[in-house]
């Protein structure tokens, strides 16, 4: 009864963040567009702030009071003709358009939609073509700490905290019975083992990659969970395809060191077949090794921004119909679709982890042909 009290507590605190981090991003998003409209004459674009929110940035945004905005700054890290260039990201002054030029280490920056470029000798202001670039400016080597490289670090603690944790729970428990955090990691350690690497994999070679599979469960789960914290403010590691592609290669990197000299012939020259038709499954074959990787990339990337992308919609109706009545029906709705992101957080996270069980079970299954 006391751990069924105790989760139902933290649902309900989770539910209540989420719900105010739609209000808050709703009330940000009015006082934001007002100001606009105050300072220029510029109709509201929805697709110019969904995919505002949605990418990376250099700093986290925490509300707009007024004309004044409040944000946490990151470090800039540049490397460029001059060497290496660091500055926080609050001296852009909130600036995405280009307009504030930040002179460092002999040379100029501007943050253009959340890129840094540097622009060129003797130029002042930064100037765009007819195609929306850059002309008068270049993007210098950027190993930036920006919000997704942070909670990154972030969940990478948070997991050692979390296991080390449960690992002296089992050291400390007689007979060792889960206690404490140990009794939230165990059912979920056993059900990667019981539902997807032994089935996948098979009982005699499942344990070389249980870890992986333990470690990408994990990692993404969390980050996904993280995305939906309202301080963490759109900080969503897997909308963000650069992630998604390196877990993708990894996974394509153990299939394919793991594979067996029966996987390589089922590839390159497909047994118990007429040789015409070896000939012809065999580029087919080759395509599916790298087509395989690249739908784990996209499927995880696709679906969670996609849940980012419907919230922010759903809250641009209220500059669409210009009306405040509709904010109601607005954050209900977005308040919907945060429950069902809330489910999907770990439906993704279990979907790349059995897919990657999967294509290992294939590299290293066993075929016998009569």
């Amino acid at each position: 009864m006391k751990l069924s009290a105790v989760r139902t507590l933290f649902l309900g605190i989770f539910l209540v963040m989420s719900f105010a981090s739609v209000a808050q991003d709703e009330d940000s998003m009015i006082e934001e567009t007002l100001l606009e409209e105050k300072t220029e004459d510029k109709k509201f674009d929805p697709k110019e702030m969904i995919m505002h929110h949605v990418k990376d940035a250099y700093g986290f945004h925490i509300i707009d009071i007024g004309e004044n905005k409040y944000s946490i700054p990151l470090p800039v890290i540049l490397w460029t003709d001059n060497g290496l260039t660091t500055f926080l990201s609050s001296e852009f002054h909130h600036d995405y358009d280009g307009k504030v030029v930040v002179e460092k280490n002999g040379g100029k920056f501007v943050n253009y939609h959340e890129k840094v470029y540097q622009l060129d000798a003797g130029a002042e202001t930064l100037q765009l073509g007819e195609d929306g670039y850059p002309v008068n400016a270049a993007k210098p080597l950027d190993i930036s700490v920006t919000k997704n490289v942070f909670m990154m670090w972030v969940s990478v603690l948070v997991l050692f905290l979390i296991f080390i944790g449960a690992a002296r729970k089992y050291k400390k428990s007689e007979n060792f019975i889960p206690k404490g955090i140990a009794s939230f990691v165990e059912p979920l350690v056993l059900f990667i083992r019981d539902d997807i690497a032994i089935p996948m994999i098979g009982e005699k070679k499942y344990k070389r990659f249980m870890p992986y599979l333990l470690t990408i469960f994990f990692f993404i789960w969390l980050n996904n969970i993280f995305g939906l914290i309202p301080i963490v403010n759109g900080a969503n590691l897997s909308g963000n395809i650069a992630f998604t592609m390196t877990l993708a290669v990894f996974t394509f990197i153990i299939t394919t060191f793991s594979g067996n000299k029966s996987y390589w012939k089922h590839i390159f020259w497909m047994p118990g077949v007429p040789v015409p038709m070896k000939i012809f499954l065999m580029p087919i074959e080759i395509v599916g090794m790298f087509t395989k990787p690249i739908s784990l990339m996209i499927r995880l990337f696709a679906n969670i921004t996609a849940g980012h992308i419907i919230i922010l919609a759903l809250m641009s109706l209220v500059f669409i119909f210009q009306t405040v009545a509709i904010a109601p029906v607005s954050v209900a709705f977005s308040l919907f679709i945060i429950l069902i992101e809330i489910v999907v957080t770990a439906i993704q996270a279990y979907i790349f982890t059995i897919l990657s069980a999967l294509y290992f079970g294939m590299a290293t299954e066993e075929h016998e042909h009569h």
